[in-house]
């Protein structure tokens, strides 16, 4: 069973950046595709980035978020740019195992989540 830690959450003000990271381990990272959810207070949890052969994201955040991964480190990041007080959220990192990956459903382990707070 594959173990994800997020790190690189805090708060930053609106126009700012964060790198978030999410390190893997238990299993091979490699072989699948890597997903960040958020899930602002009152809200439901919501795609915002994927990555595999190819990268997705969520229309909210394209060109401001950018997801990456380096399967030498077991690491995916999501650098987050020109930050807006609506991305405030708990930001989860999480894999599939399938080849479906853009909705929560989809994803089979989440870590425990990171905290960005956006003040305006």
């Amino acid at each position: 069973q594959v173990q994800l830690v997020e790190s690189g959450g805090g708060l930053v003000q609106a126009g700012g950046s964060l790198r978030l990271s999410c390190a893997a381990s238990g299993r091979t990272f490699s072989s699948y595709a890597m997903g960040w959810f958020r899930q602002a207070p009152g809200k439901e949890r919501e795609f915002v980035a994927a990555i595999g052969d190819s990268t997705w994201y969520a229309d909210s955040v394209k060109g401001r978020f950018t997801i990456s991964r380096d399967n030498a480190k077991n690491t995916v990041y999501l650098q987050m740019n020109s930050l807006k007080p609506e991305d405030t959220a708990v930001y989860y990192c999480a894999l599939s195992y399938g080849d479906s990956w853009s909705s929560a459903d989809d994803m089979d382990a989440w870590g425990k989540g990171t905290v960005v707070t956006v003040s305006s």
